[in-house]
């Protein structure tokens, strides 16, 4: 392993995700107006908004970046306000104080909710399905860039390359319909307010603290089985996710664009352990086999908009397995990307 490459703290490890490509200077300077990031508390919101901020200072802007969440964290709150973000504690679902925010002409939609579904369905369809309604009247004259899933595809063939934007949607279990859900009304309030939106269709995105190769990296480390039955998978570094998300600000349409976002490679999970295991010297262990389909997302669309990802496979590999060999912290957010019953 090339020791420059190895990222060895949490400072690191955000100075890499929030640093800017001159490609996301340059569509900066393109966008107009401030922008709103609602739901900015989760795994990928805070290097999001450091990324922007990052952007707007190098492009020699004088741009707001503003996020609204919960906040639960009151040390995020402060973190990012130290940073030049300005950060507005709000329950998005309290409908008074939504309409009460700040107008944006560019507005980044990461709010939603997954793990905790079952049993408590109800609130997975408030955030995911009547939420989209409320914002999509209050920012009705911006540009949206929806987050959303590739659950809401079919599981495919492993060697069909992947869904692609004209697949139809055929969402497994609560979550994955709820995430439809969200999309179905965005594009009702595109259409009916003429108002231009993006919707973003990721998976996986990781960084070191979170993702599919750090739980698959941890289970060689420990020599706990993997279990094989979702045996393929995409990956995509978080700061190429979130700067590809900025950059929809520029590709959102009436009606509603769709824009699958992950990595180039179909990765058997089989061989991803195999190579942790000779990079973390344990022996990997197996359960099930793998099946014939699996959840695939297909983003050439996206590289010719924006171009390849940054960083490769095997950079993220080296780098997950010096993270897990360091005892590097972690976030204790699986992905459950081996769940076939959609049960989150």
């Amino acid at each position: 392993m090339n020791r420059n490459t190895i990222i060895g703290t949490i400072a690191d490890l955000e100075e890499k995700l929030s640093r800017p490509s001159k490609r996301l200077i340059s569509d900066m300077a393109k966008i107009e107006g401030d922008i709103m990031i609602l739901g900015l508390g989760g795994k990928m919101g805070p290097t999001l908004a450091k990324l922007a901020k990052r952007a707007v200072d190098a492009a020699g802007l004088h741009r707001r970046i503003i996020g609204a969440s919960r906040f639960s964290n009151k040390g995020l709150y402060q973190e990012l306000t130290d940073f030049g973000i300005e950060c507005i504690p709000v329950d998005l679902l309290d409908d008074e104080a939504l309409m009460q925010l700040p107008d944006a002409k560019n507005v980044i939609y990461m709010a939603g909710n997954k793990f905790g579904t079952s049993g408590n369905e109800h609130f997975t369809w408030a955030m995911n399905a009547y939420l989209p309604g409320r914002v999509s009247e209050k920012y009705k004259n911006s540009n949206i860039v929806v987050f959303s899933t590739g659950n809401v595809y079919p599981f495919v063939p492993i060697d069909s390359g992947g869904t692609t934007e004209k697949v139809k949607p055929f969402p497994i279990g609560e979550y994955a319909q709820s995430c439809l859900g969200r999309e179905r009304v965005f594009e009702h309030f595109s259409i009916k307010n003429g108002t231009k939106m993006l919707i973003y269709r990721l998976n996986y995105a990781l960084d070191l603290r979170y993702g599919v190769l750090l739980e698959v990296a941890k289970a060689v480390a420990s020599k706990d089985p993997i279990d094989l039955s979702m045996g393929f998978v995409n990956v995509i570094w978080q700061g190429d996710a979130n700067e590809y998300a900025i950059r929809s600000l520029l590709r959102c349409k009436s009606p509603a664009k769709i824009l699958n976002v992950t990595g180039p490679e179909v990765i058997a999970v089989q061989w991803l352990a195999e190579e942790f295991g000779k990079l973390l010297g344990k022996a990997p262990i197996f359960e099930n086999g793998p099946s014939e389909t699996a959840l695939l997302n297909n983003s050439d669309q996206a590289y010719k908009l924006f171009g390849d990802p940054s960083v490769s496979l095997e950079e993220m590999m080296q780098w997950t397995a010096h993270w897990v060999k360091t005892g590097g912290e972690q976030l204790g957010k699986p992905t459950h990307f081996q769940e076939r019953k959609g049960n989150f």
